[in-house]
């Protein structure tokens, strides 16, 4: 298991010269930098894209916006999954309908016979897509995340449960928010009391970065999906987190999404044996959605400052290893 040491501290530029060093507030609040990110990062790296088991017949499909790109996820004749831009050729408008991954929408599959195609791979049921012409291979990127997510039964699960929300900040406030654990305590009081925050442990890669934590009391093997006694958010790099729970057969997916600069979308999928809730199930989710607007009024108060300019450059705390390194990718990304 990777643990963060000095050498992953080193200066990626003259902005981030120590790993106490967040990226200078601009790269926050100025407008052009979202242009910028959608061709440095969501036109460079895999992003993910939806779950398969949406699109379980030929012809299904559902849309995504990747990098302000329309797409088209869908599952063609011969069972396979393919991704198209959402541009006709004609007159460069959108092709075919808006469909959501929790509501998707079928058509025949030639009608897409004259769109551009986009790299697709996937970890399991999970579909990542690329917009680059020459991409790292997703396995370089996901590391050892591909393997251990292979390794759990994720396409035995159905979608359950999706829940968007718009939210008043810029996406990569909230990302930092997202990849550590250090707030938890003051922001997640409720949430905290059963957990032992003491025994987690946190896992730093080149792209993704996992906090593994124990559970005050032990739960019953049929409350997971992993082996493992201990729930494992992993955070994959630029925008998507997958959360093994400690107390729930199932998982969860989440999209970060920017709108622009000031606005985020954040897309929650539920993942359980059954798309059939079980008040155990639906407790689960309320518990997660509490934790999500706890997490939003958090990163609302701390966008509401970054857009006051009294801050130039952020300090980073002892522990927020995972913020530096999500900072570290965006400024690489930037100098690219």
């Amino acid at each position: 298991m990777t643990q963060w040491n000095e050498a992953q501290t080193k200066a990626v530029s003259p902005d981030i010269t120590e790993k106490s060093n967040a990226l200078p507030a601009r790269y926050f609040t100025d407008i052009e930098i979202l242009e910028l990110e959608k061709d440095k990062i969501f036109g460079q790296y895999w992003v993910y894209a939806g779950h398969a088991n949406c699109i379980k017949e030929a012809g299904q499909y559902f849309t995504r916006s990747v990098g302000g790109r329309g797409l088209v996820v869908l599952r063609d004749d011969d069972d396979s999954i393919q991704v198209f831009h959402n541009v006709s050729a004609r007159d460069g408008s959108e092709h075919v309908p808006e469909a959501p991954m929790d509501d998707p929408s079928r058509l025949d599959t030639g009608e897409l016979d004259d769109l551009d195609d986009v790299r697709v791979d996937s970890i399991g049921p999970l579909i990542f897509v690329n917009l680059s012409d020459d991409p790292m291979p997703l396995d370089e990127q996901a590391g050892v995340m591909k393997d251990r997510l292979e390794a759990l039964p994720l396409g035995k699960y159905e979608h359950a449960n999706r829940i968007v929300s718009e939210v008043e900040c810029n996406w990569k406030v909230f990302s930092s928010n997202y990849s550590e654990c250090d707030h938890c305590q003051a922001n997640h009081q409720d949430w905290v009391k059963g957990l032992r925050l003491k025994k987690s442990e946190l896992e730093v890669n080149d792209y993704h970065w996992v906090l593994h934590y124990k559970h005050r009391q032990d739960v019953d093997d049929e409350l997971r999906i992993h082996d493992e006694h201990e729930a494992q958010f992993h955070y994959f790099w630029p925008n998507f987190t997958v959360n093994m729970y400690g107390t729930a057969d199932g998982y969860g997916t989440y999209i970060i999404d920017p709108i622009d600069t000031n606005r985020f979308q954040l897309i929650a999928d539920y993942y359980f044996e059954s798309p059939e809730l079980s008040e155990e199930e639906m407790n689960f989710i309320r518990t997660s959605r509490q934790l999500q607007e706890e997490d939003f009024e958090l990163v609302e108060r701390q966008w509401a400052g970054l857009q006051t300019g009294a801050l130039s450059q952020a300090q980073l705390g002892p522990n927020e290893h995972t913020v530096h390194r999500f900072h570290q990718l965006a400024q690489d990304a930037y100098n690219s």
